[in-house]
């Protein structure tokens, strides 16, 4: 294939912001963190290796992912409590926030209500950056592991990825049929996720997490909120996605309560103001 004159020119064209975030509202981090300190904990479930879970965080508290014996990654699903259409939105959460979040970043709902779910308030992790290969930690753009793209390249069944660890949980947990369920989760957190895209050929990869026990990822919800969480079958994702073989570990999430008082002023976000009228 020919290059065109102009070639270089137009590869030289300064790239522009698809959505500026100047005007987004902002997280007041102070008060969060303030509310945080006197908070105690009132829940906490464990998630098994290989396995997923749920759990519930109201409107205004806290919640934390452990790692709790060796490196382990997880993938996050949020709803809101009394309406699930109302979910976790990874593919504008990426495009507000980049592709990888850290503290002050917020994980937003799908349309119509795009509105913040969840914040995150504190990152253990917030070290690592971005390293020599273009790895960054906790990822908004691998969909998560599922059955039907093992499938689709090795011809066989296995339910323990994240999508069917995902489905049984949130099936168990709300009654639903598991056919149901499972198009009810979604995209995800990829929670102590260490990946990128590789500048050859723009592959997403994974490599090992740095992740270590007593490393945690907190969440302030902004509204009332179900949760699951899978503990990937890959473990660390140091070699395989999906495997039996790969060491995995549980993850711990933690509830916590803030003291009454400790958010005055503070509201849960309204949804998203826009008309749905669509031009019509």
């Amino acid at each position: 294939m020919t290059e065109p004159d102009d070639a270089h020119a137009r590869r030289a064209i300064a790239p522009v912001i698809c959505y500026p975030v100047d005007t987004l509202p902002t997280p007041d981090l102070p008060l969060y963190r303030a509310a945080r300190k006197g908070a105690r904990k009132v829940a906490e479930v464990t998630v098994p290796p290989r396995e997923a879970a749920c759990f519930y965080v109201p409107a205004g508290h806290f919640f934390r992912i452990v790692s709790v014996e060796g490196p382990q990654v997880g993938d996050l699903n949020l709803w809101h409590t009394e309406n699930h259409e109302e979910r976790f939105y990874s593919g504008k959460t990426r495009a507000l926030h980049g592709t990888h979040l850290t503290t002050g970043g917020r994980m937003w709902s799908s349309f119509p209500y795009l509105r913040p779910m969840a914040t995150i308030v504190e990152d253990t992790l917030g070290w690592y950056g971005q390293d020599d290969f273009g790895g960054r930690v906790h990822d908004v753009i691998g969909t998560r592991c599922d059955p039907h793209t093992h499938h689709l390249l090795s011809g066989q069944d296995y339910h323990h990825c994240c999508h069917s660890n995902l489905t049984r949980a949130y099936a168990a947990e709300t009654g639903m049929a598991p056919e149901q369920a499972a198009r009810l989760v979604h995209d995800v957190l990829n929670v102590f996720m260490c990946t990128g895209f590789t500048r050859d050929t723009g592959q997403y990869f994974m490599k090992a997490s740095p992740v270590r026990p007593g490393d945690h990822l907190e969440f302030f919800a902004e509204i009332d909120l179900l949760g699951a969480l899978s503990a990937c079958p890959g473990g660390d994702c140091s070699a395989e996605h999906s495997s039996d073989a790969a060491a995995c570990y549980p993850l711990l999430v933690e509830i916590f309560a803030p003291e009454d008082g400790a958010l005055a002023g503070w509201e849960s976000p309204p949804v998203n103001g826009y008309s749905g009228t669509h031009g019509l």
